[in-house]
Formats: structure tokens, C-alpha cells, sequence
């Protein structure tokens, strides 16, 4: 009975629990919490069928707090726009980055029609994320628009999925379909940081527009064509991740599956809710997140056994302290991939690399980690080489950083020692001695030579030495 109980609570558990690998714990900071729930109602339930539990607060809510007892609150934040311009003691630009410092995400979404509170643009100043002067500036697009619900204006974009940026980055947003974006507000990237990537550029023909101005011809635009994200992404050096959705309208229950109709005269439905899902999972940790399984390095051949037993006793053993100059190493890495509920074996693309650095101050090989076996969830990569004629306390170091996943930085100290006394090869051993054993050899022969000659051609004792003179 209590076996049958048990099985049950953890069937429940598992019902419940949450894909992201951080956490199910999701802060939603709206000012309507009623409006926003009977608007947003799909985009919510996707979330709990995901198993987040969500918790909607005021962002002027007195009893709010991102921190309990030194720790987090919650796991993710969704920040819905506001009304007012600023927000409450709790959501300041400096707690904000502490939340993100303790490995929590964030979800900001903008809308044209609402200003952005000053915390939020001293927060997105922070992270080098660039919006318009203007508080009502939006994105326009007279090529790519929706003809049915923007013919006048063509401020609803009408764009497809977004692709991948490189040929050696995972797309985790891609996919066919259309997406509908009312009424974007536009970012524009630094360039001095490598830690914001754009999700989803606007086209070459877009730009960003102040309808208040109503002007024909804008002169001196916020940013046009390619400059303009639409979303954007900031990946800290902890894979933390924060996320700018430019149209918080997008999530709406009425721009699911929304028929729209571009230019060209065709009518689809849009695929706002598959990407609202692709964008939530990939900024709550539920895609692009490496595990890193068993390290492990040790001697790969015998070659130096026959100058010392050290080589010997080590071979087959796992991750030594110490090695010797001159030993061949094999060092084995085992990587898998988060992706909503499973683990996969981690493929690196063809034009990627994954690469181990034998490093002292720097590096002294830095090699390609070639993948050698894969088992059902997880892909082991390995390389092998000879360690440098040089002593001193090295590290075996796999640093890996894309974009779109988690950061992978593996360290490994070891100790490299140089020969000992009776490790170095016999001077018989080497050929170019040979003439200097000789040389030692022909000098005792010769010498034991003249000693023996010396003695044998002594001369004759002469009796008379021994007579007195007279």
C-alpha cells in the first residue's frame, strides 16, 4: 500500500515538474494581472502544461521581493510593460543584475503604446541594448507588412522564422511558418559586447518610425534595415539569459493563429505560438544547455616504459596528479544537450570545432576534441598528444562559448615533471655516443698499454751500482 502510494506521489511529481533544468519557480510582473491573464490565456497555459508555476505581482507590490534568506525567490522573471514609469523598490536595474548574477533569466517584453520605465532603460543601457529616444517610436515595413489588419499603416510585421546566424550555431527558433509582429519596438545591439546575439533582425526595408510626427519622409531615423532587432538576447558569462521581445502584442491570444495576408497577396496563419514557445524555452534553460559528464585523462601508450617504471604503473590509470615530459596523453570528455525533457548526445557542427588546450600561462597545444563514441544521451570527444619538454603545473582546458548555449568551461590541473636520474637513456642507448665511449675506451686500453709496456721493458740490474767507488 505505501509502495503503491509512493509510486503515485512521484507519478504526480513528474507531472509537475518543470522542463526548464533550472527551475519552475516564474515571476510575471504586470500591473493588470486580470486583463493579462484573459488576454495572454494561452501563452499562460502552455507555460503551466510546461510545469512553471506562476506567480503574478504588481511591480510597485510592497511585499515583492527576488530574494529570500540570501537566495532566489524565483527562477525566471517575465516583465510585461507598465503604465507608469517606473517600478517598485523591488525591481531595480542593480537587483535585476544580482538576479541574473545568481543564474536567474528574464523575459522583458515591450510595447510601443506603453513607455519604458526608467529602470528598465537603465538596465538594458547596462547591458549595451539600445532603444529609441522616443517612447512611441515603433518598427515599420512598407514590403513586409499585414495587409489585412495594417494596410494604411504597415506597422504589423509579417516576417519568417528567424534562421541560423552562422553555419556552426544551433538554431533553436527556426522552423516554417510566419510570424506577425504588431507594433515592434526597435533595439539596436552594441558592438563592443559579445555577449548579445539577435534573435530576430527586421528587414532590409524596415525602420524605426515616431508616428507622432507624422511626417512623409523620416530624416534622420533610430536605426534602419538590419540594425533593427526585433529580439534580442544576452547570454552572461554565467549563461544567464535575458531576453528583449520588441512586440509584447505577439504573445497575444488573438495573434495565435492569426490569418495574415503579406504583400504578395497570400494568406497564413501565423506561427506566434510555436515561436512563443521556442523563445520561453530557450530563456528558461529548456533548450540549448550542455551538461558536461566524466572527464578523464591519462597515459595513452607504453613508448616511455622502457627508461622507468612510472609510465607503467600510470598507463590504465584514470586522472593522475603527475606526468612526465614527453608522455603521450589521452584526455576523453563526455557532453550531452538539454532539450526540453531529455538529454542527447551534443553534435558539433562541421564548421564548429570543439577544441582542448594544454595550457601552463598559455597555451602550449590546442587541439581538436574528435568524437569517438556516443551512447544514448551523451557524445565523448577525445584527443591525444605528447605533453612538452617543458615541467611546470599545467591544465587540460575545454572552454567552449556559442551563442544559444550554455557556456562550457572545463579545468583540469595536473603536474608535469621533468626526468628523473634514472630515467634518462644509457649512454649506450644513443649512436651519436658511441664515439665518445670509444674514445673513453681506447684511452683505459692505452693507458693500461704503456703501464704494462713500462713495466716489462724495465732494464737490468747492474751489480755493480751496488760497489763502492774506488
Amino acid at each position: 500500500m505505501y509502495r503503491l502510494l509512493f509510486l503515485l506521489f512521484l507519478a504526480l511529481f513528474s507531472a509537475v515538474h518543470a522542463l526548464s533544468s533550472t527551475g519552475s519557480r516564474l515571476l510575471v510582473v504586470t500591473e493588470d494581472s486580470i486583463a493579462d491573464k484573459e488576454k495572454y490565456s494561452t501563452f499562460w497555459s502552455d507555460l503551466e502544461s510546461r510545469g512553471y508555476r506562476l506567480a503574478f505581482e504588481a511591480p510597485k507590490n510592497d511585499k515583492l521581493a527576488l530574494f529570500q534568506h540570501g537566495e532566489r525567490a524565483f527562477d525566471h522573471i517575465l516583465l510585461l510593460p507598465t503604465r507608469s514609469k517606473g517600478l517598485g523598490p523591488s525591481l531595480t536595474p542593480n537587483l535585476v543584475l544580482e538576479f541574473i548574477n545568481n543564474n536567474g533569466n528574464i523575459l522583458l517584453a515591450l510595447s510601443a503604446e506603453s513607455p519604458v520605465p526608467s529602470a528598465i532603460s537603465s538596465l538594458l543601457h547596462e547591458l549595451d541594448i539600445h532603444l529609441p529616444p522616443d517612447r512611441t517610436s515603433l518598427v515599420v515595413d512598407h514590403f513586409n507588412y499585414d495587409t489585412l489588419s495594417a494596410g494604411e499603416k504597415h506597422d504589423v510585421l509579417v516576417l519568417p522564422k528567424p534562421s541560423a546566424l552562422r553555419s556552426d550555431v544551433k538554431n533553436h527558433f527556426g522552423g516554417g511558418g510566419l510570424l506577425a509582429f504588431p507594433r515592434v519596438v526597435a533595439q539596436e545591439l552594441g558592438s563592443s559586447s559579445q555577449l548579445l546575439t539577435p534573435i530576430l533582425r527586421a528587414p532590409e526595408t524596415a525602420y524605426s518610425y515616431n508616428p507622432k510626427e507624422e511626417a512623409e519622409n523620416v530624416a534622420e531615423p533610430f536605426a534602419v534595415g538590419s540594425q533593427i532587432s526585433l529580439v534580442s538576447s544576452m547570454q552572461a558569462r554565467n549563461s544567464a539569459r535575458f531576453t528583449v521581445l520588441g512586440s509584447v502584442e505577439a504573445l497575444e491570444d488573438a495573434w495565435f493563429d492569426r490569418t495574415v495576408q503579406g504583400p504578395e497577396g497570400k494568406a497564413v496563419k501565423t506561427s506566434n505560438r510555436a515561436f512563443a514557445k521556442s523563445l520561453t524555452a530557450w530563456t528558461f534553460m529548456e533548450t540549448g544547455v550542455l551538461k558536461v559528464g566524466n572527464v578523464e585523462h591519462h597515459l595513452s601508450t607504453v613508448s616511455d616504459s622502457k627508461s622507468g617504471n612510472d609510465s607503467v604503473a600510470q598507463l590504465g590509470y584514470l586522472n593522475p596528479k603527475i606526468y612526465r615530459i614527453k608522455n603521450d596523453v589521452t584526455f576523453n570528455i563526455e557532453m550531452s544537450e538539454y532539450s526540453f525533457d531529455h538529454l542527447s548526445p551534443f553534435t558539433v557542427f562541421p564548421d564548429d570545432k570543439l577544441q582542448l588546450e594544454f595550457t601552463m600561462l598559455s597555451p602550449f597545444h590546442r587541439l581538436d576534441l574528435q568524437p569517438i563514441s556516443t551512447t544514448l544521451n551523451s557524445t565523448i570527444f577525445s584527443a591525444t598528444f605528447r605533453l612538452p619538454d617543458q615541467h611546470g603545473i599545467f591544465s587540460f582546458r575545454v572552454n567552449y562559448k556559442r551563442p544559444f548555449l550554455t557556456n562550457v568551461d572545463v579545468k583540469r590541473e595536473v603536474t608535469v615533471r621533468h626526468f628523473a636520474h634514472d630515467e634518462w637513456p644509457r649512454s649506450w642507448m644513443i649512436s651519436a655516443g658511441w664515439v665518445w665511449i670509444a674514445g673513453i675506451w681506447v684511452t683505459i686500453l692505452g693507458w693500461v698499454a704503456f703501464v704494462a709496456l713500462w713495466l716489462w721493458s724495465e732494464p737490468a740490474y747492474q751489480q755493480s751500482q751496488g760497489k763502492k767507488r774506488q
